[in-house]
């Protein structure tokens, strides 16, 4: 199974562990690109929602295209009180879309998943003059050598997969990159911003939580389970909470025909 399908698996858990985005980002959005109730947005790789509300309760035309039908049936269920939001279920390069009709195209953590000249292409072909893209991740750390927490998982993570590189906290300095990246493929006027937080999750809550992530559950189901009983076991020894270190990168940047 491709990596990026396994988010397919259980559409509960994903919806119910997977974190939304700070509202300051919404809002950065918001003051960076004029929204209506006229205004049409497309968002890429929907999951099941978790950055898709903020768009809907401002009264705008939400399309939203997602690679698992799964979770696809899932969110057009969660938002169906929404006479505004249509859902594809398709691979966004391959999904029917009406050219130059978007005044905003966003992707929430899913961009990545997409071959860039492809993605990009399709982008521009899918916007109006002088539209906008917003793209932004998420990026968890859980390996602060100062944090006992992190120390604890460090310990399950080096058990179960000993080869894997060192995990390193995002450095807002590759944010140049992507800003790079969006002027290569012609995007004007970019702005780009930082967000910190950290989440405290119960080692129930960070065991649903690594469920949803792609390379866990490429595991074999047997080691995977051990995992996950060592890693809550860990946890708990050191007081049932794990701190998980976000950083939130923001990139916008307007296309014009």
């Amino acid at each position: 199974m491709e990596l990026r399908r396994t988010f397919n698996t259980d559409e509960y858990n994903y919806d119910k562990s997977k974190p939304d985005y700070p509202k300051e980002l919404f809002k950065d959005i918001f003051d960076y690109v004029n929204l209506s109730e006229n205004s049409n947005i497309l968002e890429i790789g929907v999951g099941t929602g978790q950055a898709t509300l903020p768009f809907l309760n401002n009264g705008c035309n939400v399309t939203a295209v997602e690679l698992g039908n799964k979770l696809s049936r899932y969110c057009a269920q969660k938002f169906s009180y929404f006479d505004k939001f249509n859902i594809i279920n398709s691979d966004f390069i391959e999904a029917d879309l009406p050219e130059k009709s978007f005044d905003l195209i966003y992707s929430a953590t899913a961009f990545h998943w997409i071959p860039k000249d492809s993605g990009y292409a399709k982008i521009k072909s899918l916007l109006k003059s002088d539209g906008v893209v917003a793209l932004f991740w998420n990026h968890p750390f859980v390996s602060n050598e100062t944090d006992k927490t992190n120390l604890a998982s460090m310990a399950v993570y080096k058990k179960y997969r000993p080869n894997d590189k060192t995990p390193v906290e995002f450095d807002s300095t590759k944010c140049q990159e992507q800003i790079n990246e969006l002027k290569q493929y012609g995007f004007t006027n970019i702005k780009s911003k930082v967000y910190k937080r950290i989440r405290r999750l119960t080692s129930e809550e960070y065991i649903s939580l690594i469920k949803t992530y792609s390379d866990h559950n490429a595991l074999p189901e047997k080691v995977r389970k051990t995992f996950e009983k060592d890693m809550k076991k860990a946890i708990d020894d050191v007081g049932g909470v794990i701190n998980i270190y976000d950083t939130i990168d923001l990139y916008l940047g307007r296309y014009s025909l």
